[in-house]
């Protein structure tokens, strides 16, 4: 059977009117959180844009943690775009097996970094526009690069943590990522939007899992509509 979506504001409404209540409980989630998760941020280990967009790559359908099994001994070897651009295929699909979907993540590195030399000097793109030219690179690549490589916030992550975190506190009805980070972007100022995205991901890592959270020992239990679930711990 169906879960009947129930927005978020309708829990709240001794705070004055849904609108209002509505803010009050996202100002109210990301506060708790942060004392949950005071040191919540990218979990993916790099020393400059390149090993992000690299390590972002590899993530793809991989935990965080394998990919940082596999990135120091890759980063060794090759240090510059231009190292990946001319790298042997084998080689390169060799060194990131373990990530899983090894030949396709190889060959978007391989030829992502072929464009980064020719069209970027070498220099990873520092726009949204740029970096979605890339092979392998979609929207939530590119948020997590603009965002923890170079500062700039133009959308929100949506990981399958994001995603299931989102419908669950009923900031979101969609199913699709970009309307998620649409309505994510709506609900947060710009300024929040990075941390948003660890912050939740490190609660549905914790509690939030799928596919049974842990409701009994949420901190948000007072406050979340739990849409869409219909068993917990």
């Amino acid at each position: 059977m169906e879960s009947k979506v129930i927005p978020a504001e309708i829990r709240i409404l001794n705070y004055g009117g849904k609108k209002r209540a509505y803010w009050f409980m996202k100002s109210k989630v990301i506060q708790e959180l942060r004392k949950l998760y005071p040191s919540a941020k990218i979990a993916l280990r790099h020393a400059n844009p390149l090993q992000l967009l690299v390590a972002v790559m590899l993530s793809a359908q991989c935990t965080d943690k394998m990919v940082n099994r596999i990135t120091p001994a890759l980063f060794a070897k090759y240090r510059t775009a231009k190292d990946f651009a001319s790298a042997d295929i084998r080689g390169l699909e060799g060194m990131v097996k373990s990530a899983g979907f090894y030949r396709t993540k190889a060959k978007h590195i391989k030829d992502a970094c072929k464009i980064i030399v020719g069209k970027h000097g070498g220099k990873v793109p520092d726009t949204m526009e740029g970096l979605l030219e890339l092979p392998g690179v979609a929207r939530k690549t590119a948020n997590i690069v603009l965002s923890n490589a170079y500062g700039k916030n133009e959308g929100i992550a949506v990981d399958t943590h994001v995603k299931r975190l989102a419908f669950r506190l009923g900031f979101t009805e969609n199913s699709n990522p970009e309307k998620i980070e649409k309505d994510l972007m709506a609900a947060f100022p710009r300024s929040e939007w990075n941390k948003v995205t660890y912050l939740l991901i490190e609660h549905g890592r914790a509690i939030c899992k799928a596919p049974v959270p842990l409701c009994s020992r949420c901190a948000l239990a007072g406050i979340c509509p739990k849409n869409g679930v219909s068993k917990s711990k």
